[in-house]
């Protein structure tokens, strides 16, 4: 049986899926979806390119996940995403009763695990996820904080 990989070595996967949302100028977040020591489906964000204001990474691995699994419910799924999710993304994950969600980086804008509404403790959910975060932190938010760095010098340059 392979070695059980690090919940670093995940975040690392979805680090890669962030940067392949940088490289279309979309804003940088990255999931993948691990099942029985195995990536099983891998998202970014493609909310621009594709028109579509669900294609947040989470949304697309969740998606791929089903798909690849031939069901909607992916039980004794792990999450691993750079970013805090939003509202949307979270109520997706408690739908496909995903068991664990690791995030890197807080997000206080629109976080509703640590930033805002606390929903991970929400007693009216049908389906409680455990939470894990600051894998790899600093890497998520240096990545995020240089595209909105870059983002604010093309504006200032136009």
């Amino acid at each position: 049986m392979a070695a059980l990989k690090t919940d670093e070595h995940w975040m690392k996967e979805a680090l890669k899926e962030a940067q392949k949302a940088e490289a279309i100028q979309e804003v940088p977040v990255g999931a993948v979806i691990v099942k029985n020591n195995q990536i099983i489906a891998r998202g970014f964000n493609q909310v621009i390119s594709q028109n579509d204001p669900t294609a947040h990474a989470e949304v697309v691995a969740l998606r791929k996940a089903a798909e690849a699994l031939g069901n909607y419910r992916l039980v004794d799924s792990e999450m691993y995403i750079t970013l805090e999710p939003c509202m949307m993304c979270f109520g997706a994950m408690v739908h496909a009763r995903v068991k664990k969600v690791h995030f890197a980086t807080k997000e206080p804008k629109a976080g509703v695990i640590c930033s805002h509404l606390h929903l991970d403790k929400a007693p009216f959910l049908n389906h409680q996820i455990e939470v894990e975060s600051g894998v790899l932190e600093a890497e998520a938010a240096a990545l995020l904080k240089q595209f909105f760095y870059q983002r604010r010098q093309e504006r200032k340059n136009s």
